[in-house]
């Protein structure tokens, strides 16, 4: 019995050096970025791939247990699945032209659209946010959806616990039992700065590198270090999980209204030129709008996995 422990943790130990060799090389990652220019996707991966990511793997290592539960279903049939879809993935690039030919039709066409059209027809300095925002609103807005369907798979698979009345004692391995002052200190002097710098990147990305991915993910990071020092159920207090729930679909139906409303006033749907008489104002307003609906989405979504996660742990 002794040395089958020895053996998991271990392997265990082996796991986690491998989970931080991930956030290390996420880490590497984004500082390339923003040596390349590329400063918003070195938010992106410094917040997501550094950040957030690494606690989730962390928190589903300690979710898992030494011992596999047998399969409901027979694995050929998923097998199948995953064996098909491959193969149309691949079967699709096989179109696409040579990765980095100079003489690729998006070298020559959209690119330089962006470039040139993108100051007189959206008139913010951060082209990335006018093509994510504008040009490409239908894509940003999918992924703004798909990032909510990740959050029902989740929940329809571990769900979130409710939150537990004060009367009931956390069990042992709660962080509830085990305060450390030093790190509680340091996390209330570095929240309200995490905050205010999300606030920054949501509303200055139009000007400057960020967004609402970058903030959601950013804003959410606040939240999940409370939540590791000062409890899950504090934790649930500070954002209770059915507004968290709430605000995921919220920040959905703000994008999406955006175009009804675009709509509405003679336009195309995701036309911002007819949310104003401006067309530049329009563009302006309906980018603001949109990003505030995807940043109120991802911080949304990002928290109420990690609670989810974080409640798993704790029936262990």
């Amino acid at each position: 019995m002794l040395a089958i422990t020895a053996i998991a943790v271990v392997r265990f130990r082996r796991l986690f050096t491998v989970v931080m060799l991930f956030g290390i090389y996420s880490l590497l990652s984004a500082m390339i970025f923003v040596v390349l220019d590329a400063v918003d996707v070195a938010f992106t991966e410094a917040a997501v791939g550094a950040g957030i990511s690494t606690v989730l793997m962390l928190a589903t290592l300690v979710t898992t247990g030494r011992h596999e539960k047998p399969p409901r279903h027979h694995p050929l049939l998923p097998l199948a699945v995953v064996t098909v879809t491959g193969a149309g993935l691949i079967w699709g690039t096989l179109d696409m032209p040579g990765f980095g030919n100079p003489a690729d039709p998006v070298h020559h066409h959209v690119a330089d659209r962006y470039v040139i059209e993108s100051p007189r027809e959206i008139g913010i300095p951060n082209m990335v946010t006018s093509v994510l925002a504008s040009y490409r609103g239908y894509d940003t807005m999918g992924e703004v959806i798909v990032v909510f369907t990740a959050l029902m798979g989740v929940l329809s698979l571990i769900g979130i616990r409710r939150q537990r009345k004060q009367s009931t004692p956390p069990p042992e391995n709660s962080a509830t039992r085990r305060p450390y002052p030093v790190l509680q200190v340091m996390a209330i002097l570095l929240i309200p700065f995490i905050i205010l710098f999300a606030l920054y990147v949501q509303f200055h990305g139009d000007y400057g590198p960020g967004g609402g991915f970058q903030a959601g993910v950013i804003f959410a990071a606040a939240i999940i270090l409370y939540t590791l020092n000062f409890g899950l159920d504090d934790a649930m207090l500070l954002a209770p999980p059915k507004v968290v729930l709430r605000l995921s679909a919220l920040g959905v139906l703000i994008y999406a209204g955006t175009g009804v409303v675009s709509m509405l006033n003679g336009g195309n749907y995701l036309d911002y030129n007819a949310l104003s008489h401006d067309p530049l104002q329009g563009q302006h307003f309906g980018i603001l709008v949109i990003e505030l609906g995807v940043g109120i989405t991802v911080a949304a979504v990002m928290i109420a996995i990690f609670f989810a996660f974080a409640g798993k742990t704790e029936k262990q």
